[in-house]
């Protein structure tokens, strides 16, 4: 199986790389990783042979032409970076000036980042289809449902957007109540980083979620019941995903941004010293990126938290094993691209990636996973009061046959409006993008109900387009 990981030279490739040498059962015999900077390609592949020791693995090749890296993929993993970390910064800073969220997939950065990616992952799509015609697409690049939407478009249900929240959030909350996540049914919906667990059942039908929202001690146990006002939840009757505090709280949540460095500019100046560290001393490569990956997870939403992050969050595998999980039960017994077809039952026992959770080695019959995916099941939406065609965050259970999403509960009144405004805004940003509209680019932004004013949604567009080339060429 040949897999290409399309943003090659990228900080967090040797997570997927950990995870094919830690699985070779999937079969991976050559592993392709294409970059349009070759330099940061050369220091990946010094990071990776030190990972990889004496061992062996899959052989690794780097291209920085698109087409050669393509031609004859089984499986693309998508993590690009359009405008690079530097126009993380602009997309953050830029709102934060002012007063508004600065986020890298909330509010303003999601959608200046979403434009600008948008015409690149679609070239992208489209060479896929071109010289790649029977590969699977699986899609990190963020914003991950806005992008996955988009690439769509072009390869349908062949592309899969994958995200690391929903699992550990679900693996958290079990390892609070004591029971394995193997053995629970997760009741979770939305859109990526927009997603609420509803609902967490025994075997029995029993729900353990009411009795954890009820125990402040359980609640305090875990990163999304210590980050939400208790009461908060108790009203919600739900748990939501660690990117809600961004709503809910959202004045507290730009205090915090502006009482010290942005996210994206804390990784800037991280990987900047990487980069550089390790092209001059290539023998000390892996053990750098280790020291610097572990800094890295340790400050993950670090301006939500008053404690340090839990050992088990810090060290276990996310996003990785996610897409190593989908990757082998796609591709088991031969099966080429997904048939995204209904799905049995009501409910979906969890497994998969996302911090503190552990992804399934292979079982016999499907493999259960949240994943980024089409709303319909059998021709019924999977959200209900969502577009048929919107990326939604649901349950699915993938094998060889594809992937068939889970009937979920309905989404409660206040959470669906969010959904449905923010999935306006979304489909905005990609026609803006794609029929080079700088009219419709504002009103993603301004439509937004994070960005309170027209004027102000005007100001940002125009500062980011300045200071990311990117944005503007996406605009026309």
């Amino acid at each position: 199986m040949r897999l290409v990981i399309c943003g090659g030279g990228g900080f967090r490739v040797p997570l997927v790389h950990g995870e094919v040498l830690r699985r070779p059962e999937l079969g991976v015999s050559e592993v392709v990783l294409y970059d349009s900077d070759a330099d940061r390609l050369g220091v990946m592949l010094a990071v990776l042979e030190g990972q990889r020791g004496s061992g062996q693995g899959p052989v690794l090749r780097a291209e920085t032409n698109l087409d050669k890296a393509l031609a004859g993929a089984d499986v693309v993993f998508s993590a690009i970076r359009v405008g690079g970390l530097e126009g993380r910064v602009a997309d953050e800073r830029t709102a934060l000036d002012r007063g508004v969220l600065g986020q890298e997939t909330t509010g303003v950065g999601g959608l200046t980042y979403g434009m600008r990616t948008v015409p690149v992952a679609l070239e992208l799509a489209r060479t896929v289809a071109r010289v790649a015609p029977e590969a699977v697409v699986i899609n990190f690049t963020n914003p991950a449902g806005l992008v996955t939407e988009a690439m769509q478009s072009v390869l349908g249900d062949r592309v899969i957007g994958i995200c690391d929240s929903p699992l550990g959030l679900a693996n958290r909350c079990a390892r609070a109540v004591g029971i394995p996540l193997s053995d629970l049914a997760i009741d979770y919906a939305g859109l990526n980083h927009l997603g609420w667990l509803m609902a967490l059942r025994q075997a029995d039908g029993v729900d353990l979620l009411p009795g954890l929202l009820a125990n402040d001690a359980l609640l305090d146990s875990f990163e999304e019941g210590a980050l939400f006002d208790h009461d908060w939840l108790r009203t919600l009757g739900a748990i939501p995903n660690e990117y809600l505090h961004y709503w809910y709280d959202t004045r507290e949540a730009i205090a915090a941004i502006l009482s010290s460095e942005t996210r994206g500019e804390f990784l800037a100046k991280q990987q900047d010293a990487f980069y550089a560290s390790a092209a001059t001393d290539p023998a000390q490569a892996w053990d750098l990126w280790r020291e610097v990956n572990r800094e890295r997870n340790e400050t993950y939403m670090a301006e939500t938290r008053t404690t340090a992050r839990d050992e088990t969050d810090i060290v276990s595998g996310g996003y990785e094993g996610v897409a190593l999980a989908l990757m082998g039960a796609l591709k088991t017994a031969g099966s080429s691209a997904p048939e995204h077809v209904g799905g049995p039952g009501a409910s979906v026992a969890a497994s998969g990636g996302g911090p503190g959770a552990s992804v399934p080695e292979p079982v016999e019959g499907p493999v259960r996973l949240i994943l980024n995916v089409r709303n319909t099941i059998g021709g019924a939406p999977a959200v209900p009061g969502l577009p048929d065609d919107a990326v939604v965050e649901v349950p699915c259970l993938v094998d060889a046959a594809g992937i068939r999403p889970l009937p979920v509960s309905a989404l409660p009144e206040h959470a669906l409006g969010l959904a449905q405004q923010v999935e306006a805004c979304n489909r905005l940003a990609i026609r803006a993008a794609t029929e080079h509209r700088t009219d419709l680019a504002v009103a993603a932004l301004a439509l937004h109900p994070l960005i309170d004013s027209v004027e102000v949604a005007k100001e940002i567009l125009a500062e980011v387009r300045a200071h990311v080339p990117e944005l503007d060429v996406a605009l026309g």
